[in-house]
C-alpha cells in the first residue's frame, strides 16, 4: 500500500485549544462514558444472571448492550486521554483499527435494531406464532447475521478508505477516525471504492429504516385496537422513544456523511459525531431496558441478593 510509506500517523482534532475547556470536555466525556458503561454493563449482567429474562427480546437487548458498550469505548476513552495529555496523535494502524471497529459495531447495531423491530412485530402482531417463529436457533442466527454484516461493512469501509493516498495534511477534523474526515484529507483524485461502499451502506441503511418504520406502523396499528388504555399507553411509551432515537441516529449519520467537503464545519462535525457515537449508547439502556418492568424486578432481586449475601438484610425478608 503506497500510503503506508507516506503517512505513519494522524492528528485528531480537539474540542478546544484552551486548557480549562479541554479539562471540562474530558470531565463531561468521562461522566457520559461512566453512565453508558454502568447502564450497559448492568443490563448485560442482569439478563445473563436472571433466568426469567432468557427470552428472545432480552437476548437481543443483551447483544445491543454489548454493542453499545463496545461502540462508546472505541472513541470516548481515547478522546479523554487526548484532552488531558494534550497529545492528539494516533498511529496509522491505530486509526485503521478505530475505523474498522467503529464500522463493525455501528453497522451491527443498525441490523440488530432491525431484527429487534421484527421480534416486537411478531410478538405483538402474531403472538400465537411467536414461540415457533422466534425460537432460540433463529435468534442466534439473526444475531450472528447482524455481527457478520457489521464485520463485512467494517472490512469494506476500512479497505476502501485506507487504500487511498494520504500525502498532505495529517490533521483529521474529528475526535476519532471516521470516513468523511479521512476522505477530506486524502490526496487521491478519485474515491471510487469509498463512494461505492458508502452508497451500498446507505442503501442498506435506508432499507433498515423503512423496515423498522413499517414494523412499528403495524405494531401501532395493532395496539390501537387494544381496548385497554393502559396497555396502549405502555406500548406507545416504548415504541415512540425507540423510533425517535433511531431516526435521530440515522439523521445525524446521513448529515455527517453526505455533507459536501467544502461546506464542512469542524464544530458541526464534532457535534454531529457526538450524536451518533455517544448519545445512542448512553440513552439505549434507559429507553430499551431500564424502564422495563421485568428489568426493574430483576434489578431489585439482584440488589437484594448482593445485600443478602453480605448479611446486610435479615433472612426473614425472603421467602
Amino acid at each position: 500500500m503506497a500510503n503506508l510509506t507516506v503517512v505513519t500517523g494522524f492528528f485528531l482534532m480537539g474540542f478546544s485549544n484552551i486548557w480549562e475547556l479541554q479539562v471540562l470536555h474530558a470531565i463531561l466525556f468521562l461522566l457520559i462514558y461512566l453512565v453508558a458503561l454502568m447502564g450497559n454493563l448492568l443490563i448485560f449482567t442482569l439478563i445473563s444472571l436472571e433466568g426469567t429474562l432468557h427470552t428472545p427480546m432480552y437476548f437481543f437487548l443483551k447483544n445491543l448492550s454489548f454493542l453499545d458498550l463496545c461502540l462508546v469505548s472505541i472513541t470516548v476513552p481515547k478522546s479523554i486521554a487526548n484532552s488531558l495529555s494534550h497529545n492528539y496523535s494516533i498511529s496509522f494502524w491505530g486509526c485503521v483499527s478505530q475505523l474498522f471497529l467503529m464500522m463493525l459495531f455501528a453497522a451491527s447495531e443498525l441490523f440488530l435494531l432491525t431484527v429487534m423491530s421484527y421480534d416486537r412485530y411478531v410478538a405483538i402482531c402474531q403472538p400465537l406464532h411467536y414461540e415457533v417463529i422466534m425460537n432460540s436457533e433463529t435468534c442466534v442466527k439473526m444475531a450472528a447475521a447482524s455481527w457478520l454484516t457489521g464485520g463485512l461493512f467494517g472490512v469494506l469501509y476500512t479497505v476502501s478508505t485506507f487504500t487511498l493516498h494520504f500525502c498532505g495534511s495529517k490533521e483529521i477534523h474529528q475526535f476519532f477516525c471516521d470516513v468523511p474526515s479521512l476522505l477530506r484529507i486524502s490526496c487521491s483524485e478519485t474515491h471510487l471504492a469509498a463512494n461505492v461502499t458508502m452508497v451500498l451502506a446507505f442503501s442498506l441503511g435506508i432499507f433498515c429504516s423503512i423496515y423498522i418504520t413499517i414494523s412499528y406502523s403495524h405494531i401501532i396499528s395493532t395496539v390501537l385496537k387494544i381496548p385497554t388504555k393502559e396497555s396502549r399507553s405502555k406500548t406507545f411509551s416504548t415504541c415512540l422513544p425507540h423510533l425517535i432515537v433511531f431516526m435521530f441516529f440515522m439523521t445525524t449519520i446521513c448529515i455527517a456523511y453526505l455533507m459536501p467537503p467544502q461546506e464542512s464545519d469542524p464544530v458541526l462535525d464534532l457535534l454531529l459525531s457526538m450524536f451518533y457515537t455517544v448519545v445512542p449508547p448512553t440513552l439505549n439502556p434507559v429507553i430499551y431496558s431500564l424502564r422495563n418492568k421485568d428489568m426493574k424486578t430483576a434489578l431489585r432481586k439482584f440488589i437484594a441478593w448482593k445485600y443478602f449475601s453480605k448479611g446486610l438484610i435479615p433472612k426473614f425478608f425472603f421467602p
